[in-house]
Parts: C-alpha cells; sequence; structure tokens
C-alpha cells in the first residue's frame, strides 16, 4: 500500500470491511466526518488502493465549494466518465441521467426530483454486476444540494449489489441521516510522533510543532515543512494557524502569481493530486476541487485516469467534459491582468499548485481558502469580473456576475433567473432556489423581487427546506399587496403549516390568501383550503370555502359536500362526493382521498393501485408515498394486511430516502389498526403514541377498535363518544367506526348513547349505497331491537363485500344471538366462518371469542391455522415475489420497486426456501393472492 497511516486503526478496519462486502455481494455506506485536515481524503486514498488491489472499480469525486449552487455539479464529476452506460438504463432513468450530463434529453425536464438518485442507483448497480463498486466522495460539505440528494438516495436504497459509498465531510454542511458515520480524532502523541519521524526535525523544534498541532495531521506536516522559529504565537484554533501559515507563503510569491492563484481559487478549480513524504500520515492526495469560501463560480471540468480504475474526477458546470478548461479559464482571465502560465511556476516550485494539461491542482483546499481570503475585496471582485468574462457557460457567468454586482441590476439579476430556471428544468430545486433567491435581492423593481423571492420560497419547499421557504415567504409580505406574488408565499407558507402537522393554520392561510388572489388562482387555494380543513375537523373553514367558490363562479362538489356532510346533511353530502371522485379531470390523488371519504372500497382501491403503478412507470418517486399510504388505508379495510404492511413498508422506506419525514406519523396510523384487530396492545399505542391533530380522530379508532377486541367495551364507548364531541366528529373514520361504537354501547348497557350515531349511519350509507355500509347498519339495528331479521339482512348483505373483518363480525355477533337462542346448529355455521376469517387476518382476540362461542354451541373449534405461506416473508419478499409470479423479470420489478436488479435477485433468493420452492418457475403454482 502506497499510503502509510498512523493511529487509524478502526477507520481502516471500517472501510476494509465495506470492500470485503462489496467483493462478497453486499453494499454499504458510511460518512467520514472531521475537522479539515485531520486526514479524512487521506483514508479515502487508503480506501482506493485497497480497493483496487481487491479489484473492485473505484469512481470519485469531490465537492467544490465554488459549485454549492451548481445544479448537479458534483454528479457530473463523478458520472462523466460513465455516460456512454446511461442506455443501459430504463427509458426515464436514462433520460433524467443524460438531463444531467447534458446528452440527448438534455431539454426532457425529469417530472421527479428523485428520479435522477434513482437511476444513480441504477447505475451503480449496473456497474457493480461487472465488478464491484467503490465510491468515493470528498468535501461532501461542499456538493451541491441535487448531487446529495441523488447519491445519498442511492446510498439508502443499495443493498445485494457490491458497492460501497463512503462519504467524507467536515462537521457541518453535509447531513446524511440513516448513513453510519465514523469521526476521526486527533492524533495521540506517539503517533504524532511517528508522522514527524520523516521529517528530522531537532528535539525543541519537534516538540513545539507537536504542541501547536494539536494531533492534526496536516498541521504537523505543513508546521514541520515549516520548520517555524521564534516563539509561539496567538492561542488560535489549528484550521487558522495552518491557513495562516499557507497566507505566509503565497505572500511571498511574486504579484502576477498571487492574482494567478487567486483566479484559480476564486474558479474552483482546486484540483488534488499531491503525495505525502514518505512514511508520513498523508495529506489528501487523490482526487477533487475544492475552493475559496464565497467563490461559487467554476471554470469546468478536469479529470484524469488513476490506476485500478480510480476516475479522478472534479465536479462542473456548464459545458462539462471539455478537458483542460479550468486552465484555459484561469489563463484567459488572467490576460486582464497580464499574468500568465510563466506565473504560476513560482506557486508549483513552492509545492503550492501543480499544472496539468486538466488544470491547475492546489495541494489542499486551505491553500485555496488562503489564495482567496489574503486578497483585498477589491481583487476578489475584479477577479470574478474577470472570470465572469471569461466563462463560456451562462451559469458560471451569472455566478461569477453576482458576487461583483453590490447594487440592485436587473440584468445580473435575470441571468440569475435564466440560471435558476435550468436548474428547475433538471429538478435541482435546492440550487434553483439559490439563484432566485440571490436574483431577488438584485431586483430594483419591488413588485417583481417579491415575485422572485416567492419563486425562491416554492422551489425551497419542492427541495424539502421547510425553514428557509417558511422564511422566503414571510420575506415577501412587505414588498407586493398584489400580484402573483402574495398568491404563491401564501401557498408555500401553508405548505409549510402543513408539514409541520397542522393542517387547520394551512387552510386558514389560502383562506386568508384567497381574497386578492385572481379567480382562478383563488379557486385553487380554496378548493386545497376545503380539504385541509376537512382533515383538520375545521367545519367553519370548509364551509367558508364551499361558499366563496360559489362566489367566485367556480363551485366544487367536494367542497360543497364536505360542508354538507359536517351541517348532517349526509345525503346531499355523499351524493357531491361521489360525483366529485368521478371526476375524470380532478386531480388522481383527491379522487382517491374522496372515494375514502364516502367508502367507496372499490372505485378507491382500483383508483389508488392506477395512481401506484403511474408513479412506478413514470418513476415519481417523490409521489409514491403519498399514492402508497392511500392504497395501504383501503387494503386494511378489505382484509389484505400483509399487502397494506408492504405498501407501508415501501413508502416509509422511500419516505425515509426522500427526506419525507412527515410521512412517518401518518404511515404509523395505518398499521395502529392491524395492530388493533390483532390485538396487539403494545404496537397500537406505539404507533398512535404520536398521532398529530389531524390524525387524532383516526388514532382514536384504532385504539377503540383494540379496547373492544380485548374486552374494554366502556374503554371504547368513551373514546368514540369523545372523538365525535370533538372537532373531527365529522370524519368519515368515525362514521365507519359506528359498528364499534354501537357494540360498546350495548355491552354496557347505554343503547340511548348509540341512536344518534346510528341514525347518521343510516342515512350515510343509504345515500351512498355501499353494501358494507348498509350491512352494518343493519348489523347495529340487530344490536339495538333484538331482531334477527336485521341480522339475516346484514350477513345477506356482506356476501361480496370488500371488509372481511367487519363481514366476520356480523356473523360472529349474530352466531352469538343464535346460540343464546338456542339454535346452536345454525350459529355453529356462523361462528366457524367468523373464526376462519378472524384466523386469516391474525385477529387473535376476536378468533378467541369466536372460538369460545363455537365450543358452547357444539361445534369443532380447531386448533388456530398454521401460518399463511406468505406470513413467512419480509413485505418486500411479498412485493417481489407477486411481481415475479406475474411474469415480471428483475430488472422490471427493481424499475417499479426502485430497486437495483441484484437486491431484487436476493429478495428471491431469500424467499424460495420460505415457499418451499427452489425456482421463479416454481412461483405459479402457489396461491400468492
Amino acid at each position: 500500500m502506497g499510503h502509510v497511516l498512523h493511529g487509524r486503526h478502526a477507520e481502516q478496519a471500517a472501510l476494509g470491511a465495506l470492500v470485503t462486502d462489496a467483493l462478497e455481494g453486499r453494499s454499504g455506506a458510511l460518512v467520514l466526518r472531521g475537522e479539515a485536515g485531520i486526514g479524512k481524503s487521506a483514508l479515502l486514498d487508503w480506501a482506493a488502493e485497497r480497493a483496487g488491489a481487491a479489484g473492485l472499480r473505484s469512481i470519485r469525486v469531490t465537492g467544490i465549494e465554488a459549485e454549492a449552487d451548481l445544479a448537479f455539479a458534483g454528479l457530473v464529476g463523478l458520472l462523466w466518465p460513465l455516460q456512454s452506460r446511461l442506455d443501459d438504463l430504463p427509458e426515464a432513468q436514462a433520460r433524467a441521467l443524460h438531463s444531467v450530463l447534458g446528452g440527448p434529453a438534455a431539454d426532457e425536464a425529469p417530472s421527479d426530483r428523485f428520479r435522477i438518485g434513482l437511476a444513480v442507483l441504477t447505475l451503480l448497480a449496473e456497474l457493480a454486476v461487472e465488478r464491484p463498486v467503490l465510491c468515493l466522495v470528498d468535501d461532501a460539505q461542499w456538493l451541491d444540494r441535487a448531487s446529495v440528494d441523488a447519491l445519498t438516495f442511492a446510498a439508502r436504497r443499495l443493498g445485494a449489489d457490491g458497492v460501497a459509498m463512503v462519504f467524507a465531510a467536515r462537521q457541518e454542511g453535509f447531513d446524511a441521516p440513516g448513513l453510519a458515520e465514523l469521526r476521526p480524532e486527533r492524533l495521540g502523541a506517539d503517533d504524532a510522533g511517528l508522522l514527524l519521524g520523516a521529517y528530522g526535525l531537532a528535539p525543541a523544534l519537534r516538540e513545539r510543532v507537536l504542541a501547536e498541532s494539536g494531533g492534526n495531521p496536516l498541521a504537523l506536516r505543513e508546521f514541520a515543512a515549516a520548520a517555524p522559529e521564534g516563539g509561539r504565537g496567538e492561542p488560535l484554533p489549528v484550521a487558522d494557524r495552518v491557513l495562516a501559515a499557507f497566507r505566509a507563503q503565497i505572500a511571498v510569491l511574486p504579484e502576477r502569481t498571487q492574482l494567478m492563484l487567486l483566479l484559480t481559487a476564486a474558479a474552483g478549480s482546486a484540483h488534488v493530486e499531491s503525495s505525502p513524504p514518505s512514511g508520513s500520515y498523508g495529506l489528501p492526495g487523490s482526487s477533487g476541487s475544492h475552493a475559496s469560501p464565497g467563490a461559487p463560480g467554476s471554470s469546468g471540468f478536469s479529470g484524469s485516469s488513476g490506476p485500478s480504475g480510480v476516475s479522478k474526477v472534479s465536479g462542473s458546470s456548464g459545458g462539462f467534459g471539455q478537458e483542460g478548461r479550468d486552465l484555459r479559464a484561469v489563463l484567459a482571465a488572467g490576460r486582464e491582468f497580464r499574468a500568465g502560465l510563466d506565473d504560476l511556476q513560482p506557486a508549483e516550485r513552492a509545492a503550492l499548485i501543480r499544472v496539468t494539461g486538466a488544470g491547475i491542482a492546489f495541494r489542499h483546499p486551505l491553500i485555496a481558502t488562503a489564495a482567496y481570503r489574503g486578497m483585498p475585496m477589491a481583487r476578489r471582485m475584479a477577479a470574478h469580473r474577470a472570470l465572469a468574462g471569461a466563462a463560456d457557460d451562462p451559469d458560471t457567468r451569472a455566478l461569477h456576475l453576482s458576487l461583483v454586482t453590490i447594487a440592485p441590476d436587473e440584468e445580473t439579476a435575470a441571468e440569475l433567473v435564466a440560471a435558476a430556471e435550468r436548474a428547475r428544468l433538471r429538478t435541482a430545486c435546492a440550487a434553483a432556489a439559490h439563484l432566485y433567491r440571490q436574483a431577488a435581492h438584485l431586483t430594483p423593481d419591488q413588485g417583481e423581487r417579491a415575485v422572485r423571492l416567492a419563486e425562491a420560497a416554492t422551489l425551497a419547499l419542492s427541495a424539502g427546506d421547510v425553514d428557509l421557504a417558511a422564511d422566503l415567504a414571510e420575506q415577501t409580505r412587505p414588498l407586493a399587496a398584489a400580484g402573483p406574488a402574495p398568491a404563491t408565499a401564501a401557498r408555500v407558507r401553508a405548505a409549510v403549516e402543513l408539514e409541520r402537522g397542522d393542517a387547520g393554520d394551512a387552510a386558514a392561510i389560502l383562506v386568508e390568501a384567497a381574497g386578492s388572489a385572481p379567480v382562478d388562482v383563488a379557486a385553487g387555494m380554496l378548493r386545497t383550503a376545503a380539504d385541509y380543513a376537512w382533515f383538520a375537523g375545521m367545519p367553519d373553514i370548509v364551509e367558508v370555502a364551499a361558499d366563496r367558490l360559489e362566489s367566485l363562479g367556480r363551485p366544487d362538489p367536494a367542497a360543497r359536500g364536505m360542508a354538507a356532510l359536517i351541517s348532517g346533511d349526509h345525503s346531499q353530502g355523499v351524493r357531491l362526493l361521489t360525483t366529485a371522485a368521478q371526476e375524470e379531470d380532478g386531480p388522481r390523488m383527491r379522487a382517491v382521498h374522496l372515494g375514502w371519504i364516502v367508502g367507496d372500497d372499490d372505485a378507491t382501491l382500483a383508483r389508488a393501485a392506477e395512481e401506484v403503478a403511474m408513479c412506478r412507470r413514470y418513476g415519481l418517486v417523490g409521489a409514491l408515498p403519498d399514492a402508497l399510504q392511500a392504497l395501504a388505508q383501503i387494503q386494511v379495510v378489505a382484509g389484505l394486511h400483509r399487502d397494506a404492511e408492504a405498501s407501508v413498508a415501501e413508502a416509509a422506506a422511500i419516505a425515509r430516502d426522500t427526506g419525507l419525514r412527515r410521512r412517518a406519523g401518518q404511515l404509523d396510523t395505518v398499521l395502529a389498526r392491524i395492530a388493533a384487530i390483532e390485538g396487539d396492545e403494545e404496537r397500537c399505542l406505539e404507533l398512535t403514541r404520536h398521532s398529530t391533530a389531524t390524525g387524532r380522530v383516526a388514532a382514536d379508532t384504532m385504539l377503540s377498535l383494540l379496547d373492544l377486541g380485548l374486552g374494554r367495551p366502556q374503554e371504547a364507548l368513551d373514546r368514540l363518544l369523545a372523538a365525535r364531541q370533538g372537532p373531527g366528529g365529522h370524519a368519515g373514520v368515525l362514521m365507519g367506526a359506528t359498528g364499534d361504537l354501537v357494540e360498546a354501547a350495548v355491552r354496557v348497557g347505554r343503547p340511548e348513547a348509540a341512536r344518534e350515531p346510528l341514525r347518521a349511519l343510516r342515512e350515510w350509507s343509504a345515500a351512498g349505497g355501499q353494501l358494507w355500509a348498509l350491512s352494518m347498519a343493519e348489523r347495529c339495528l340487530a344490536l339495538l331491537t333484538d331482531d334477527e331479521a336485521h341480522f339475516a339482512r346484514a350477513v345477506q348483505l356482506h356476501e361480496g363485500t370488500s371488509r372481511p373483518f367487519e363481514r366476520a363480525r356480523t356473523e360472529l355477533l349474530y352466531g352469538e344471538w343464535l346460540r343464546r337462542e338456542r339454535r346452536r346448529a345454525d350459529a355453529r355455521g356462523l361462528l366457524g366462518s367468523a373464526l376462519e376469517t378472524f384466523e386469516r387476518l391474525r385477529a387473535r382476540p376476536w378468533a378467541e371469542r369466536a372460538r369460545a362461542e363455537l365450543r358452547i354451541a357444539g361445534g369443532s373449534a380447531a386448533t388456530p391455522a398454521a401460518a399463511d405461506l406468505l406470513d413467512r416473508l419480509t413485505p418486500q419478499e411479498l412485493q417481489v415475489v407477486r411481481l415475479a409470479a406475474d411474469g415480471a423479470s428483475s430488472r422490471e420489478i427493481a424499475a417499479k420497486l426502485f430497486l437495483s436488479p441484484r437486491t431484487v435477485e436476493y429478495h428471491l433468493y431469500k424467499a424460495y426456501p420460505k415457499l418451499g420452492i427452489s425456482s421463479r418457475r416454481e412461483l405459479i403454482r402457489l396461491t400468492l393472492a
């Protein structure tokens, strides 16, 4: 190995394990986090050498501070050498990456910002089919946000692919939740002494270097090389002392050399390629680009190919892939100062830089920082002005111009807006938000400034930066009282409140802002406000929104229907909501939610499944969790518990991998109903513990069902009556829980508490005509009247309905009634059927109750059935197996589930022995419904 590392045994062991896992077909990711100079890059070099010796392919990129706002700059640097492989990807994914790399589909906008991450996942997995892959990302804190999103998405979803990913980052600026972290510490005295052994320092000087370096490897090397004389200086942080040392080295160089270093730093073209002295700890020594703070431009791509397949590439901006462009841009800008290539030689002789045909390489990013910060502000501005003039791509030009524009200037602002729109086209929402924000600050006209701030807020929200979106939206308020900006900002503020869990405030914001918005915009805001207010349990806002929509000449059946339900007019409400759900031109997910409210199970299941399929087909990763949640809700009531668990597991994984953290609590509520049915009290309580205000009513229905199943009817009744009296008393989920309320009321001897809820259910079910609801109403009537005719009618209506748990409960109650009437023979058939369903649904307390009744009725209460074959599978194995059984190839399954083909094969390999088979061909003989 070329790199000798001191005091890094734990880090080397972790990196070595990643390489070994990749060789054995397993994927993994690790974040190395620490201060500047701690040796993160040296560890990446060591990992690359270890991987190369083991036969892995290594790809590498280094974040550039100057390119942090250039959309996908880091990803381009990483993937540029691999662009010939893009057409091997699924078509939608290939188009997404071509849009990033400037290929044939560069003008086609990906419809989902996470599709690029999916494409990166697939590309890395495809590369690993040939040989395992090590992906190294240095200075990840300077990677642009779009690249971070794509790479971390891939890192979290790689499985059995043989891909290892390592991110090296400073303490702040790189957020990668869910990835394992290691934090290299400063060297102890013994290891620091070993590192200094190569320098042959006198004992006194050696002790001084050891003391001042504080165990930071970079400081040890630089202080030793400089061999400082005199007393100790101020007690500055180690990084600042190293920076001061670099500044001192630069300050003695000729003026034009300093200018060329400034231009190089400002251009963001610091490609690290040096090697440390033999036997030392080692500095960052392979690839990447670094730039100083405040130098957001880039002069493009530079790269070279190292041994063992190591691709060493820096990030880039427009016109990607023109080798040597870094050097050309600096030389072009240098002509303005009468400086040129020869003026770089003194810096190269001082080992501060290295000039190659590919570009100019700083030995360490702190040298670039020193070269930039050590110059007066006027010189820095002149450098950016020269680089703007030398730039041959519009994004780089716009960013450099923004740094020299200190007063409002519409021309520069317009260039930033154009750059923002190019970033938006490529779904780099964070970069686009920053560019719009910069443009707003340089916009002379106050109204136009508000518009641009509002656009920045919208894009920040799309990028998942809720706090920034809220701040930018607030900044628009004093700037414009009319025009599009207030409405746009209001929508952002409402979305922020919804993200934070307060749908009521979100609805109020929209209603207030709609008053000054154009008619079409106001109508959209009011429709959304009605939806938010419904789920927040705010009937007044629903009715206000419905009234105002009608006054605008834009009546909305859904809003009016929700208002009617709230007011108690169930016939009108159900009719209007059913009509709205059936409108072909309405938003698909709104139709799904409306269908759920009125209990149209079959149509809602079909619509939700269609929405999920559409998201899979077009790679709409960000939209999929919402669609999967809706699908899971209807799967639970349809008795498809395993499918619902698989849908929730997938939605939760994607929400985690894409930063949609709010989704987790909503998904828990779906699973809580399964836990309640199964009688799993601990799990049900945990899943409902953190329910937000909008999900509290749903959580209460789950807990009341749990209470009822566990023989606590009084608690169930109290909980449901309180929920009906609360702000969410109109919720459709409470209508579906009427059967629980009536049964609880009868069991505790309070039938009068059930009469009004039953009246509402009968009116609601008659208006909708859903058989499960009509059957529930008949069952409730039977309990309250003790009339067998209602029981018989309930069982008859249940035939062919989509809610098996409710059907089994009807059979159980009717069977119990028959047994009490001493009609045991009639009771046994119903009780046996109920028991069979309860066991299939793993509804333990209900199965025990049915089994006990069956025994009393003289029936044979067999031992519980063996676990269903599919119960042996994990949720993801179930999804994969079902798709494979339908004839989908591993590649097709991978595209649908946002996995890699090898991960799909891994899940199949794990599933076959659980199913008692050995190949894909045998799946067709299994019952997988």
